[in-house]
């Protein structure tokens, strides 16, 4: 059903290009100064005050929660089998799980599954636009931006924040431990950046990436792949002297050998 009725709505090609790029690299340096001073100090903190079993108990919780988001993108992308399975998925974790803290879906054959609002768009053949680096919310592009208010209008999360008005606008706490522990759990990636030149270019291209996997359920053709990497016009022994002079000019940690 599904198949048919989105036969005519091509997903959009992904763009390679990135004219943005001045105002995307100042934003990303803002975005990494702040999380250097603020954000990335409050995550670590998180994480020597809680055990890697709470903060399971607790990411279970915030997937749980945030499931009608995917649910009702699933009925806006036409998947009725997917929404049927999400929709099982968050009956029986927020009954069985104790309102998602466990996650006995997954043991009974309902993995996790999710989906947003520029996943329903890019399906619907909207085009993404440029790359695009915003303050404090990091990498988007304008078709990617539309999920914030429309998902945030589906997030359990958003309507309690909307609907309360706590002294010390205590409403958005919720949110805002949630947005904790996503920042704690990227703290265990950060290796990778070890070695990397370019940061920027590094999360640019693997948000692309996330997203075009995304948008193609695990499965993105070949040539969506070959496009968004743009092989035929990158100068291969160019990067690879970029990245040979930046290993030079990194200063040597201990235990390490020339």
């Amino acid at each position: 059903m599904s198949v048919a009725l989105l036969a005519g709505c091509a997903v959009a090609k992904p763009r390679s290009d990135d004219p943005l790029e001045d105002f995307n690299r100042k934003m990303y340096a803002f975005n990494d100064a702040a999380d250097k001073a603020v954000i990335r100090p409050v995550a670590v903190g998180y994480r020597k005050v809680t055990t890697k079993n709470m903060r399971r108990v607790v990411a279970n919780f915030f997937a749980n929660i945030k499931m009608p988001i995917t649910i009702i993108n699933d009925i806006l992308q036409v998947e009725p089998l997917s929404a049927a399975h999400n929709s099982g998925r968050f009956v029986i974790n927020s009954t069985v799980g104790f309102v998602g803290l466990f996650d006995p879906a997954s043991e009974m054959g309902l993995p996790p599954d999710e989906t947003d609002f520029g996943v329903t768009l890019a399906k619907w053949g909207v085009p993404e636009g440029p790359y695009l680096v915003l303050p404090l919310i990091g990498s988007t592009t304008p078709r990617d931006f539309w999920r914030l208010p429309v998902d945030n209008y589906f997030d359990p999360l958003g309507w309690y924040a909307r609907e309360h008005d706590l002294r010390f606008h205590a409403e958005y706490l919720p949110n805002t431990l949630y947005l904790v522990t996503l920042r704690s759990r990227g703290i265990e990636a950060e290796g990778l950046l070890e070695g990397v030149y370019d940061p920027y270019i590094f999360f640019r291209d693997a948000y692309r990436q996330r997203r075009l996997y995304d948008i193609y359920n695990g499965q993105p053709p070949a040539e969506i792949i070959e496009q968004m990497q743009g092989t035929n016009d990158v100068d291969v022994d160019k990067l690879l002297d970029e990245q040979h002079a930046y290993e030079k000019k990194k200063p040597a940690k201990d235990g390490d050998h020339p």
